[in-house]
């Protein structure tokens, strides 16, 4: 046996692992949201699995290299169709679940017993330190490279159902070739290199197929017809049809309708820029959809807008998307927007310019990565780039659905000075939707709108302030960057 080559079977089973393990994170962290729990379980789960199959070792005495063969391909079976088997059973509250957590234990039991595995058939060619210190050593590469490959690379490329079939192709490949690396301890190798051949084969007619099947699932999830669908590096962006509207959803969460997203965007914007007066420089931070972007150039007084989206996929399904287009009226080719893809507290933190109205769309606080976005020191930084007559307006979940959350969101820009008014407005696609207007000073509840808006109207753009007794005040806590208390209450809230 060539050692090199051995080592070179290590590397790819360890990289496949730590892949099969990042499908499981990352899928369901898009289906679940919350990040941090989801890689928390799913890591945990992880090593205990490992755990229980570098013991399982121990009960295998005979035909060790034909063992390594059949883990791989049971590896490569399990770990391949992860991805899409998350997808088609995420609707059912009653399987999803329990098909998550198994796939993470069964793939994390069966990698366990790769290792030891391989360990026990080198143990002839090296002394035991060696073989240790080199085997895990390529192990331990072989994870770094997963580590490195799969947010650059496989999931931008490939996707997140092609990317766990590729993992399953590699381990499968690796199961072909140990079965000449081996060979001479095997029994029965043609037969080990037909169940390879056929495993290679299954999975290379789903991974040519993976799009369709993906679409397919999707199809299970969403109501409308798919007509865009894309796997960024920060969410799933997919857009369906329903007869003449189309809907924008992000990593499974609706972020407008075209038939009633105006109530929305008129109410996010225009109060903030009546309260500011004749702004003339505008930021953005969020709405890479371009529609907020639409109603502030509504305003002739607007010189200048910054927008500032994380993800280019949104911000150029914007600018190319005919639908989309028409929709935000090519608000995003107007000279006087400057599009910014980046984090917006980086943003933030790094920019000396001021702004006369911010207009913060970002998207519910679901997970501890958008819940920064809500925090005392995001508010902080926000403010330190207002002008002294500024005005702020920020999107904050449903006052009826999550109060906590509402009020929450309020007590926190509170917290950094802003004098804060809550308001609200039906939005059909969401029922009961709710906003905050804060600037430095005090402020008049505002009563101008622009001409030929579809929803509101200087006499009805006060009744946005009035809200009822259900979405009255609670005692809450300040959502802060190093304890975020608002991740808590919307999850408490929307899966009670």
């Amino acid at each position: 046996m060539k050692l090199p080559f051995a080592f070179a079977v290590v590397f790819m089973a360890s990289a496949c692992g730590l892949g099969y393990q990042l499908v499981a994170g990352t899928t369901s962290s898009y289906l679940l949201g919350d990040s941090v729990t989801q890689f928390s379980l799913t890591i945990g789960l992880y090593l205990f699995a490992l755990g229980i199959g570098a013991y399982l070792t121990k009960f295998i005495e005979r035909d060790l290299a034909a063992v390594f063969v059949r883990v791989e391909l049971a590896v490569a079976v399990a770990g391949g169709v992860s991805a899409l088997s998350l997808f088609f059973l995420w609707q059912s509250e009653l399987w999803f679940r329990p098909m998550l957590y198994g796939e993470i234990l069964l793939i994390g039991t069966l990698v366990g017993i790769e290792i030891p595995l391989l360990m026990r058939l080198l143990e002839e060619e090296l002394e035991l330190k060696e073989l240790v210190a080199r085997v895990l050593a390529w192990d331990y590469v072989g994870a770094l490279v997963a580590a490195l490959m799969f947010p650059i690379l496989l999931v931008p490329r490939l996707g997140l159902a092609r990317s766990a079939l590729a993992f399953g192709l590699v381990n499968a490949a690796v199961a072909l070739w140990s079965v000449s690396l081996f060979r001479s301890r095997l029994t029965r190798p043609i037969g080990l290199q037909i169940q390879s051949c056929v495993v290679i084969a299954g999975l290379a007619a789903l991974f040519s197929q993976a799009d369709r099947l993906s679409t397919l699932a999707e199809h299970q999830i969403y109501s409308g017809e798919i007509v865009h669908a894309k796997t960024s590096p920060y969410q799933r962006v997919v857009v369906t049809r329903t007869g003449k509207h189309f809907q924008l959803f992000l990593s499974g969460a609706l972020q407008f309708n075209s038939e009633d997203e105006y109530r929305y965007h008129e109410a996010l914007v225009h109060p903030a820029m009546a309260v500011a007066g004749e702004p003339r420089r505008v930021l953005i931070l969020g709405g890479g959809d371009g529609l907020a972007a639409r109603e502030i150039l509504r305003h002739p007084s607007v010189e200048r807008v910054v927008l500032v989206d994380l993800d280019p996929a949104v911000t150029a399904l914007a600018k190319s998307f005919e639908p989309f287009v028409r929709l935000n009226e090519s608000s995003l080719a107007d000279p006087r927007i400057e599009v910014v893809n980046a984090d917006a507290m980086n943003w933030l933190q790094e920019s000396k310019a001021l702004f006369d109205v911010a207009i913060v769309d970002f998207p519910d606080p679901h997970s501890f990565a958008v819940g920064k976005l809500y925090t005392d020191t995001f508010y902080g930084a926000l403010m330190a780039r207002l002008a002294p007559h500024g005005a702020i307006a920020v999107q904050s979940t449903s006052p009826r659905l999550a109060p906590q959350s509402y009020w929450c969101i309020a007590r926190t820009m509170e917290s950094v000075g802003l004098f804060v008014r809550p308001y609200h407005a039906a939005v059909p696609s969401f029922g009961e939707w709710g906003f905050m207007l804060a600037s430095r000073r005090a402020f008049e509840i505002p009563a101008e709108a622009p001409e030929g808006l579809r929803y509101l109207s200087p006499e009805f753009m006060p009744t946005l302030f009035v809200l009822p007794e259900d979405a009255a005040p609670r005692d809450v806590e300040v959502n802060r960057l190093s304890a975020q208390s608002l991740v808590r209450y919307y999850d408490s809230e929307l899966n009670k």
